[in-house]
């Protein structure tokens, strides 16, 4: 179904000389379907090179290069990466609709060695200055909360600022949110993914990306219900997670959305770490579910073409 430019809804915090801004890049992201297919390309710090390299790992994916090549050639909502890798490869890109990280942080230092805090790199005013200055098609701004961390409180702060300048250019927003620290006994706990997302609707963020919840003698898909009903008006989208075999994560993911109710997906391993011509059938067939409402034997068929 398509979604018009009357129907999106639009948040206060959003000046009235950027209203059209906002409509245009919310659409876009979304291609007008009200759903976000994300490619994540932001594990480069987040997991450094272990994603890339190795066993089970295509080859081409040992060149950032790859990332852009997959998002220049196949269908996706955005592209999310750090603003550095996109000032390095964006000029031989310039068509990619482009989501910059504005945090990130490597998993070298682990939680029971200190809580995590993933602190802000650059600001909304120096994304709008490198938009201007570059040209690209950059449609908004992400963000990482360790929610439960003992610093999440400075996390919180800076995801709402960053929400309400993002916002003040017309710019999409996107939260990141794990409950993560020592005091977070289950990460996936579905209640505490549930406070999660209803987090991320305070903040007035446009979606929030989430791991999928898991709780023993419960279905994920029907537990995850309630982290798309506490977000309200933020609407929900599940991490892509570690690389699994094409028809179970399809299925997962028609399951997240047709089920549960979440809007869209952050898929990142289960792409990139293809070949250049699997990772775009990958891609196309991800996009298949979460835009075109297509069912999983459609998507399979597109990625077996």
């Amino acid at each position: 179904m398509t979604i018009k430019a009357n129907d999106v809804i639009v948040p206060l915090d959003i000046p009235k000389e950027m209203r059209e801004n906002y409509i245009r890049n919310y659409q876009m992201i979304t291609r007008e379907s009200g759903r976000l297919m994300l490619f994540a390309g932001d594990q480069k710090v987040e997991h450094l090179n272990h994603d890339f390299f190795g066993e089970g790992i295509h080859p081409d994916d040992a060149d950032p290069e790859h990332l852009f090549k997959i998002a220049g050639r196949a269908n996706i909502g955005v592209f999310a990466t750090q603003l550095g890798l996109i000032a390095r490869y964006g000029m031989d890109y310039p068509d990619i609709p482009y989501l910059i990280k504005l945090n990130s942080k490597t998993n070298l230092v682990k939680t029971s060695q200190s809580d995590p805090f993933n602190n802000q790199w650059i600001d909304v005013k120096q994304v709008a200055d490198f938009q201007k200055n570059s040209g690209l098609n950059i449609l908004g701004v992400g963000y990482t909360i360790y929610l439960g961390s003992e610093y999440e409180a400075d996390m919180l702060r800076q995801a709402a600022q960053i929400v309400y300048s993002a916002h003040c250019y017309g710019l999409v927003t996107v939260l990141w949110i794990y409950p993560r620290g020592k005091a977070v006994a289950d990460e996936k706990d579905p209640h505490l993914i549930a406070g999660a997302t209803g987090v991320a609707a305070c903040i007035g963020s446009d979606f929030v990306k989430v791991n999928y919840p898991e709780k023993q003698g419960y279905e994920s898909r029907e537990i995850f219900k309630e982290a798309v009903l506490a977000a309200g008006r933020t609407k929900v989208v599940c991490a892509g997670g570690s690389s699994v075999d094409v028809k179970s994560f399809l299925q997962r993911l028609h399951d997240q959305i047709f089920v549960s109710g979440a809007s869209g997906n952050a898929t990142g391993r289960n792409i990139h770490q293809k070949s250049l011509e699997e990772a775009v059938k990958m891609c196309n067939a991800v996009y298949a579910i979460t835009v075109d409402a297509q069912g999983v034997e459609e998507a399979l068929k597109i990625y077996r073409s």
